[in-house]
């Protein structure tokens, strides 16, 4: 094999100190022009070169003609779209370790690395961080809320339908992931599994899809009156239905308003009791709300706190790092109270040689997740946690809140905008808004075209979406550059500039 190895230490940290440069450059656009895009697909090999073009040549392609064709998505503060977040100078530095030096951290072999101390240390830093008890400790770092949603439903799969044979007098100790769903199920007498939920995020249901729950059988038991809402009468006549093993999950954030499934404290022990009762599995998404748990004790954020109360009486938690803890993707969160749990469902079958150090304190990763081979994404975790501890996470956040709540107070008094979801009382609507800003234009033909138009500014970038049969603009706030009131300049500029000649 013919290897450049010419690239040297220096060299290498040269690289990064550049990379850090871009990383930290002002940016005045998101997403790159026309030209970087064309020339960076002009760029593109069409097939491979058997000799390669070495490391000085390929560096060059990809600062020079690859880079300038990325959107500014971690890096801008004006970028809202997606819930991105950004990279933190603490988390950026972890990363370029992890990378260095590529730990595997899958088994938990003490005599071979610390990795895997790290990783259980920095879950118990993130539930710090929450304000839960340490028993919340039991967990794993995911790719992201979509593989954390897989494990709390795949663990609830594993609760109910076990619960289900207990009920039902079956004996066997055999778990679903040992039998199989359709053999266990028909022992326990059960017609299938259902979700119970109110506008559950996309990755929820996909993950419904993927354990084969089924992406039909996610029932809305939402308020007539509010559809982001639990109703409790209607939660408990589907609970009670005998031939379904229930799930309850709750968005502890919704993906368009930011808003709660719940509260305060008395509705989620609501939510406790049925579950206990009809043995149902209580699973929070908090990928988009959980952080208001950081938020301090004040009546500004206090129906943000509400939202989260409760949350620890839960059977599992699913979190984004990426989010609101601004370090780099993919990173995820999964915690359980019931690690029993997820050992049944996830164990590595027939392999000895992978248990490593189950017997000692820290619990070998890949018998508690989907991934066998797994980056040290813990890492990056660990670094911002101590890095800005929780006074440096609250001060984030409760910029991000205030010029979400700029934006959408701004929008209220506005006689071309909608701010969503409508209402007639301006002070209430504030106080619930949390770190997205929800707009529609009230003419249909400029509605139709608002985020388009927005984004054709390159000044920000916003996700379309729906709201109420309407097109709509999220504008969603997350990075940790943000910076209320001159975000809040460049917002305004863009939606009046959008609406001359109208």
């Amino acid at each position: 094999m013919n290897v450049d190895v010419k690239a040297t230490a220096k060299e290498h940290a040269q690289l990064q100190e550049s990379l850090w440069k871009i990383s930290q450059s002002p940016k005045s656009t998101v997403l790159p022009d026309a030209s970087s895009l064309a020339r960076a697909r002009a760029s593109l090999p069409r097939s491979l070169d058997s000799k390669g073009i070495g490391y000085d040549s390929i560096r060059r392609h990809i600062l020079e003609d690859i880079v300038p064709a990325f959107n500014y998505s971690s890096i801008s503060p004006s970028y809202f779209g997606f819930v991105t977040g950004g990279v933190t100078p603490a988390a950026l530095f972890a990363d370029g370790i992890v990378s260095a030096y590529d730990q595997n951290v899958q088994v938990h072999l003490p005599d071979h690395s610390i990795a895997t101390d790290v990783e259980f240390t920095a879950l118990g830093l993130l539930v710090d961080l929450l304000k839960l008890d340490r028993e919340w400790q039991n967990g794993t770092f995911t790719t992201g809320a979509t593989g954390s949603n897989i494990l709390g439903l795949a663990c609830g799969r594993e609760y109910v339908v076990r619960t289900a044979l207990a009920r039902k007098g079956v004996t066997s100790t055999r778990s679903v992931g040992e039998s199989g769903l359709f053999e266990s199920m028909l022992a326990a007498g059960l017609t299938g599994i259902q979700v119970l939920s109110t506008m559950p995020h996309s990755s929820l249901v996909k993950a419904g899809g993927i354990l084969g729950i089924g992406r039909a059988n996610f029932i809305d038991v939402s308020r007539d009156s509010d559809p982001l809402r639990i109703d409790l009468n209607l939660l408990e006549s589907k609970l009670s239905n005998s031939e379904k093993a229930s799930i309850v999950a709750v968005s502890s954030g919704e993906v368009n308003t930011g808003r709660f499934a719940t509260g305060g404290l008395a509705e989620m022990q609501t939510l406790r009791d049925l579950c206990d009762k009809y043995g149902a599995w209580l699973h929070v998404d908090g990928a988009f709300g959980i952080f208001g748990r950081i938020l301090p004790e004040t009546p500004e954020f206090e129906v943000i706190r509400e939202g989260c109360e409760g949350i620890e009486l839960a059977d599992s938690i699913a979190g984004d790092c990426h989010k609101l803890l601004n370090v780099p993707y993919d990173c995820g969160f999964f915690f359980t109270r019931k690690q029993g749990v997820a050992q049944d469902v996830f164990q590595n079958a027939n392999a000895v040689y992978l248990t490593g150090g189950q017997t000692q304190s820290v619990p070998s990763p890949l018998n508690i997740g989907l991934e066998n081979s797994r980056r040290f994404r813990a890492l990056p975790v660990y670094t911002s946690l101590l890095a800005y501890g929780s006074a440096g996470y609250q001060s984030m956040l409760q910029e991000q809140i205030r010029l979400a709540r700029k934006i959408t107070g701004w929008l209220f008094d506005h006689p071309r905008y909608n701010a969503l979801p409508e209402s007639n009382d301006k002070q209430a609507l504030l106080d619930k808004t949390f770190i997205v800003a929800l707009v529609s234009a009230k003419d249909d033909e400029l509605n139709r075209q608002l985020a388009a138009k927005m984004n054709e500014t390159s000044k920000v970038f916003v996700s379309g979406t729906a709201w109420q049969g309407r097109p709509a603009c999220r504008i969603a706030i997350s990075n940790w550059r943000v910076q209320a009131d001159r975000e809040f300049a460049i917002v305004k500029e863009v939606l009046d500039s959008v609406t001359q000649g109208v």
